[in-house]
Order: structure tokens, then sequence, then C-alpha cells
């Protein structure tokens, strides 16, 4: 296995001002998994889904090359979030959460998995995404995510879990929750200093940026005119990226900048319709075109 994507696999009931869906395939690893399934094979997913979980939703990961070898299936209710967007959806509002089987969510990787060169680590408790460190390889390139609410519950244990990985995914609000820095750059560099090489920003429609040590680099977001539904945005950015990064079997600033690239394109597809409705649909030349054109648009 090159990839490892561990996270949430969902059932997702929402509406937008562009219409609603019930029941629809959701979760930050299965957005993140098709998303880097554009850009390399043998990727595994690890999460966990109950016994009311469509049959057609596994078949339609495997049609992505996913490996399910890690996600289990028990008896239980999938986990089940409902919320709206309004106005400009930016923010989502959560009418309900039902945690189901996810709330006893304890990751074993399949030992095909251990040795992947990359692992992702999507939003999930602090102290799972540790013990998700715990079995993979020390050499590889870990990415993690996380969300206000254990910046806000969970501070230690998620810095705990933070200073082992190579990078951390953020968005504006929650570097600044984390680091108790308005200043996105100062903050930036005082979570650096927690143990990561890299900090990338998920800044929306600003786009993202990637701050190191020496380097600060920034994209815009790719001028998107229909958006559906932006669950899932940030996901698929992560997915893109550390799936463009699995492509190239190394990291380095060239690699980096062109995977940053990868997750804005693939986030500037999934916003475009509810669910995985759009990007499941895509092909490579799609996201070269827009690849080409990003480029075209940030070389003066």
């Amino acid at each position: 296995m090159k990839l490892v994507i561990v996270g949430s696999v969902a059932l997702d009931t929402l509406a937008t001002p562009a219409g609603a869906v019930k029941r629809a395939l959701g979760g930050a690893a299965t957005h993140a998994a098709v998303a880097a399934s554009f850009f390399t094979d043998k990727l595994g997913i690890v999460g966990v889904v109950g016994d009311d979980f469509p049959a057609a939703f596994p078949k339609l990961l495997r049609s992505r090359k996913i490996d399910l070898g890690g996600l289990s299936q028990v008896t239980g209710k999938t986990f089940h979030w409902k919320g709206r967007y309004e106005g400009d959806m930016a923010v989502a509002k959560t009418l309900h959460t039902e945690l189901g089987v996810f709330a006893g969510f304890d990751p074993v990787l399949p030992a095909a998995y251990r040795s992947a060169p990359f692992v992702f680590c999507g939003n999930i408790v602090p102290e799972i995404q540790s013990k998700v460190l715990d079995q993979a390889s020390r050499s590889s390139f870990k990415v993690l995510d996380t969300m206000n609410l254990w910046i806000a519950t969970k501070k230690k244990a998620l810095l705990n879990a933070i200073k082992r990985v190579d990078a951390v995914v953020l968005n504006d609000q929650e570097i600044r929750q984390l680091t108790g820095v308005h200043s996105l750059i100062l903050a930036a560099k005082a979570l650096l200093k927690a143990g990561p090489r890299f900090v990338l920003l998920k800044r929306g429609e600003h786009g993202a940026s990637l701050i190191s040590k020496n380097e600060y680099f920034h994209l815009p977001a790719f001028p998107t005119e229909k958006v559906r539904d932006p669950t899932g945005a940030g996901d698929s950015f992560a997915g893109g990226l550390i799936g463009s990064l699995t492509a190239a079997g190394r990291v380095d600033k060239g690699t980096l900048r062109r995977a940053m690239a990868s997750g804005i394109v693939m986030s500037s597809f999934q916003v475009e319709d509810f669910s995985l409705w759009r990007t499941v649909k895509l092909k490579r030349p799609e996201i070269e075109n827009r690849l080409k054109r990003l480029r075209a648009m940030t070389s003066f």
C-alpha cells in the first residue's frame, strides 16, 4: 500500500440554497480517498460503517480502485450528519449528529497498510489519531487534520499528535484557536514550533497557504462558477494534496507546490455538486486542464 487514509465514512443529510440530499455518501476519509484516487493507486481507507450502509457505496469506492481492507462493517448505525448551508455557504449549521458505530471507532491498520510511505489522519479524536500513528511506519510522511471541537476539548492530546506528524491541515479559525495568535503567519510559525515541518492552511474561497520554517507559498482558489455543496471541500483538498505527493514518491519544494495545486483543483470540483456526484464523474483530462489554467493564473 502506498497511501493510507483514516477517518470517518458517513451518511450526510443536508440542504443548501441549491437543493438537498438525504443519507448521501460522505465523511472525511471518503472525500479524501476519492480525491487522492485520481493521482495514485494502492490506496487504502480505514474506517467503520454500520449494517445500514448501502451496498452501492462500497462498490462506488472500489470503482475508484480504493482498497477497503481497512473498512469495517459492524452491527449498528453508520455515522450520520445532518446540516444546512445558507447565504454564501461559508459555514454549515449542524442540525443533528448521530455518531452510531463511529463512537467506538478504534482503527487497526491491516498489515499491508503499516509500511505505507504516506498516511493521512482525517478529522477524528486526537487520541485515535495517535493510535494510528503508533501503527504507521516511522519513515512515512504523515499529514493530520483536525477541527475546532478537538482544539477546545482535547488540546493537549491534539498537540501530542501534532508533534508526531510532518504536516498539519487547518483553516484560519482553527489555527487561531489552537495557537491564540491572530496573525495567520505568526500563528503558523508558532505551530511549527510544536513539531510539524509544514502547516497547510485551507482558506476556502481565498485558496490555500503552505508555511514552513523558511518558506511561505500561497495559491488562490480556482474560480468555480457553480457551487452547490461545499461539504467535503477541505477533505478533497487534503486528499488531492497527499495523493499527488504519493504519486511523486517524494516530498520537496516542487512536489509540495504541485500537490497544493492538485488539492485546490480537486476541491473546486467537489463543490460543484452534492456528495461525490461530480467527483466520481471526473476524467483525468479535466483535472489536468484546471491545473493548467491555475498555473496560467498564477504565473507572471
